[in-house]
């Protein structure tokens, strides 16, 4: 027997031919019709489906962030330099903690100047805090901007007093003002945030530019076989187009004619071309290699594949992650410490010394207490995490997917087209007859099947064309209902057909060899030449290459893998103990896997669930992390939380590095924001003034810049691995 697959890599649940087949339409050069197979086991419900229709239900975040209204990389932008333009005559012009640098100068009202400019500069570069500060309050939720706020309203308050008792009451002690603090912690402030939106916004880039990519037009071909150059904004689902060999596919659509070669590394990243044919999917942005096709649009616009991915991205950018609420929860807390610090440190110093350093102490306290490298900590660190992710296939859909997959005891998976290809592969053939090689049987096969869409079809019509094998034509081929495909070949009545007809018309064939095969997960069928068996084929699906090692990088991360499949008890078993699981379960509905999850939940598990296609979908959702096999394609992908574009399971352990990565980074800087707060508060209220040591607003404006720096340096040295 050919190519028989003693390691038995290769399987498929028990199929007969006869329950695999139905009707096998003959290819027209313009009336092709996708075959529904949606009742082949794990395939079911692995449609195409366009996702451009699924809105997420998800709260538009973007005016919580750290800007609030005004988180517009544009606007923050014009905001940084015309209140950079402001600021420059406080710098010149306004002492820096009462002393002056070389380059400031004073003259006859200098003051008045510093004056208006410093209250421009706070109404106008510090709205964008202000506001948000006030929606913060409004929710009874103080945090970021609430603290900010509280900085540099302090600051203007207090030197607006201090002008008012130096320039107009003429106070016998001078009081020193902190309009240069103020103008330093806006700015800082600003120039930070843009940092961090300008972060952000590159994170989605690179899918931008897979849009970019697309050509500008697409040559439509019409009813009587007219061709015309149009806008690719005016194609439209349903029409046919013409792609010619090296040109970029337009738009998703379907083969229906032509053989090619295409180049996906764009969505994919693997550098080799693959092979289409009819009914085979083609992305738009990918490259036409070797031959001319035409295909029926079946997205475009808002329904392609690169516009779900770049929905995707944004709305990954939308969304806060906990570990940042976690960070507003800190900044809440800081605030609420920062008052009864300030407070205190006025009471104290009220007894102790005069009005003047306890005001000034109580300023300092609120100034400082800033979090600016805190605000920062965690939305640098993600934009970072997205932007990697999505250079190596890795589309983070949810955020706090990155900071769960940390905690990972269990990853549950589907087993067709996630552990396995889901594709139908020769593993043996044999012919019966001293009149033909095992190959010249396979040929007969293919001849007959060569007009069939079936999977069953396309997986013998591969392996011809793998041997170079050359095929007969067949003519008057028809479909025998529920058992197989017949037709003429050579003026000989032959057929591909399933163990039942052979049962049913008392045709003897090898009990044993056919169970052998078919317990391996195998669809078996038999080629008959005038009702004489004369041959056999077993085609079953494929274990992924990457699988069995991904499957043991879990083990030895203390994580328990899980398959769920909808395939016979048999079948899986074969699945299970060749990639080591030892936990399964098979002949499952989409609400069984969801149980099943639940009941890990329910045990306080930490669930990853992978799976592939809408009769998933469940499941992705149920689970705390959903994963997408196959982005673009028969995914649910609305309801998963991270989708692979690669389709390869080794991206599981990518997800996993990337998060403890992530997660690693997300802590190291909330160290350097809180941990700067933390030693600097006590120091601004004077509890060692005692020793000569006193924090000054200026002073602590200049290391909550060096934490901002340190904070942005290490959020971009985040790897993937």
């Amino acid at each position: 027997m050919a190519e028989i697959n003693n390691n038995h890599d290769n399987y498929k649940q028990e199929h007969s031919h006869d329950a695999m087949h139905h009707d096998h339409n003959e290819n027209s050069n313009m009336n092709h019709e996708i075959s529904d197979h949606s009742g082949h086991g794990d395939q079911a419900g692995h449609e195409r489906s366009d996702h451009s229709a699924h809105g997420e239900d998800h709260v538009d975040h973007s005016e919580h962030s750290s800007l609030g209204h005004a988180a517009n990389l544009v606007n923050i932008k014009r905001v940084f330099v015309i209140s950079l333009i402001l600021a420059l005559p406080i710098l010149f012009l306004s002492p820096f903690m009462g002393r002056t640098f070389f380059f400031q100068f004073s003259f006859a009202g200098s003051e008045w100047v510093v004056l208006i400019f410093a209250t421009l500069l706070f109404f106008y570069g510090g709205m964008p805090f202000l506001k948000g500060a006030r929606m913060e309050l409004s929710e009874g939720n103080p945090a970021m901007m609430t603290l900010i706020s509280l900085g540099i309203t302090t600051s203007f308050v207090y030197s607006v007093y201090a002008f008012i008792a130096n320039n107009i009451l003429h106070s016998e002690v001078h009081v020193m003002d902190f309009f240069w603090e103020l103008a330093t912690l806006i700015l800082i402030m600003l120039l930070g945030h843009w940092v961090e939106n300008n972060a952000i916004e590159n994170a989605g880039n690179a899918l931008q530019r897979m849009a970019e990519l697309l050509p500008g037009t697409a040559t439509v071909i019409y009813v009587h076989g007219d061709t015309k150059d149009v806008d690719l904004q005016e194609v439209m689902v349903g029409q046919y187009l013409i792609v010619r060999a090296g040109d970029k596919v337009p738009t998703d659509g379907i083969i229906l004619e032509g053989k090619t070669t295409v180049n996906e590394s764009l969505l994919t990243g693997e550098a080799k071309a693959v092979s289409k044919t009819v009914h085979d999917l083609v992305i738009g942005g990918s490259v036409n290699g070797s031959g001319t096709i035409i295909i029926e649009v079946s997205g475009t616009g808002e329904s392609g594949f690169l516009a779900q991915v770049m929905n995707l991205v944004r709305t990954a950018q939308r969304e806060k992650s906990r570990a940042e609420t976690l960070s507003d929860k800190v900044a809440k807390w800081l605030f609420y410490v920062a008052v009864a610090i300030g407070v205190i440190a006025f009471i104290v110093w009220l007894l102790i010394s005069d009005l003047g350093f306890a005001v000034e102490r109580m300023v300092t306290v609120f100034v400082i207490a800033c979090p600016h490298a805190l605000g920062l900590a965690v939305p640098l660190v993600t934009a970072r995490s997205t932007s990697l992710g999505a250079q190596n296939g890795l589309l983070v859909k949810s955020r706090q997917a990155l900071e769960v997959a940390q905690k990972v005891d269990v990853v549950m998976m589907d087993k067709t087209g996630t552990l396995t290809e889901g594709e139908f592969s020769v593993n043996a053939f044999k012919s019966y007859s001293d009149k033909y090689s095992d190959e010249e049987a396979l040929a007969l096969m293919g001849a007959v099947e060569k007009t069939s869409s079936h999977p069953l079809a396309e997986g013998i019509l591969v392996k011809v064309e793998e041997l170079e094998l050359t095929m007969p034509t067949a003519v008057n081929v028809n479909n025998i209902p529920g058992m197989g495909i017949g037709g003429q070949v050579n003026g000989q009545n032959m057929k591909v057909v399933g163990v039942s007809y052979l049962r049913k018309n008392n045709i003897p064939y090898d009990e044993d060899e056919y169970f052998e095969l078919s317990s391996l997960g195998n669809s078996v069928s038999f080629l008959l030449i005038e009702e004489e068996n004369t041959g056999i084929i077993a085609q079953g699906d494929q274990i992924k290459p990457a699988a069995k090692e991904m499957i043991d990088h879990l083990l030895d991360r203390g994580i328990t893998p899980i398959m769920l499949t909808g395939d016979n008890q048999q079948y899986a078993k074969v699945v299970a103990e060749q990639l080591g699981i030892t936990e399964y379960h098979s002949e499952l509905l989409p609400q069984d896997k969801e149980r099943i999850i639940k009941e890990h939940q329910d045990k306080g598990k930490v669930v990853m669930m992978v799976g592939d296609g809408v009769n998933d979908a469940p499941s992705l959702t149920r689970a705390d992390i959903g994963v997408a096999i196959g982005a673009g394609t028969d995914v649910a992908v609305d309801s998963a939380d991270i989708v692979l574009v690669k389709s390869d399971p080794a991206d599981i352990l990518h997800i996993l590095a990337l998060a403890e990565n992530t997660g690693r980074k997300m802590r190291q800087n909330l160290w350097w924001g809180a941990g700067y707060n933390i030693v600097a508060l006590p120091l601004a209220a004077g509890i060692l003034a005692s020793a000569g040591i006193i924090l000054s607003p200026a002073v602590g404006a200049i290391l909550m810049s060096l934490s901002t720096i340190i904070v942005a340096v290490n959020a971009m040295t985040l790897k993937m691995d």
